[in-house]
């Protein structure tokens, strides 16, 4: 009959033993290195994400400055249409493209015949105010695909597209008459300035330099043709 008796009393002993256990708070472990860094994660993250924003827009910033360089090396800044430089890179890209697709055009070459005796006279203000003015005019007679640039000095080109012998021959002749046409008043006096033309046709086998020398040929012929028009004109207001 003692058997039962310490049986029960072992029972109990456990039970007792188990809610004592159950009452006791469980131990916390220290957070090891996997669940320290997926607690910051989110954080790094967020501060990766904020930098590479940072980064791009300054990227962006950058190249919008390098285009703005790179556009006023290949401008004018008097004149505000394309440097030699710039005048040059059109026509080499324009003659790339018509060896590929077999387009033609045509390069003027044209030189401001009275520009020196007109800086000499009136100062290079008033030259400068002559060059606004045919830059303008011939910027005016050309389409939106065509290219006026400035040589450098007194002398313009114009790179146009899809142009016969005797149409190209045809618009520097209204070129020069344009410019003829220009009237100017300084200190009281009347002058006019005038240009000369030269004519290159552009193809498929072309090569710029040879296009802008054979046009710069062909203008300075045509500038001993006009040399028998007075080196300047002057008239009293």
């Amino acid at each position: 009959m003692k058997k039962p008796k310490r049986a029960s009393a072992a029972k109990a002993k456990k039970g007792r033993k188990t809610s004592a256990g159950r009452s006791r708070p469980a131990s916390r472990r220290p957070a090891g290195p996997a669940q320290r860094a997926a607690s910051g994660g989110d954080s790094a993250a967020d501060t990766l994400r904020v930098t590479i924003r940072g980064l791009r827009s300054k990227l962006k910033a950058a190249e919008r400055r390098v285009a703005e360089l790179e556009a006023a090396a290949d401008t004018d800044f008097l004149l505000e249409i394309p440097n030699r430089r710039g005048f040059e890179r059109e026509l080499t890209r324009a003659i790339a493209y018509m060896k590929r697709y077999r387009a033609s055009g045509a390069l003027i070459v044209l030189d401001v015949d009275r520009l020196k005796p007109i800086n000499d006279s009136f100062g290079h203000a008033a030259g400068d105010e002559v060059l606004k003015a045919i830059a303008s005019t011939l910027t005016r007679q050309v389409r939106a695909s065509d290219v006026v640039g400035r040589l450098g000095g007194d002398e313009f080109a114009l790179l146009l597209w899809n142009l016969s012998e005797t149409d190209a021959k045809a618009k520097a002749a209204l070129f020069e008459q344009a410019i003829d046409e220009l009237s100017f008043t300084f200190r009281g006096q009347h002058v006019a300035a005038g240009a000369s033309a030269g004519v290159a046709l552009l193809g498929p086998h072309s090569d710029a330099g040879r296009a802008l020398e054979e046009a710069d040929a062909a203008m300075y012929v045509r500038k001993a043709h006009r040399r028998h028009e007075p080196e300047i004109r002057l008239a009293s207001s």
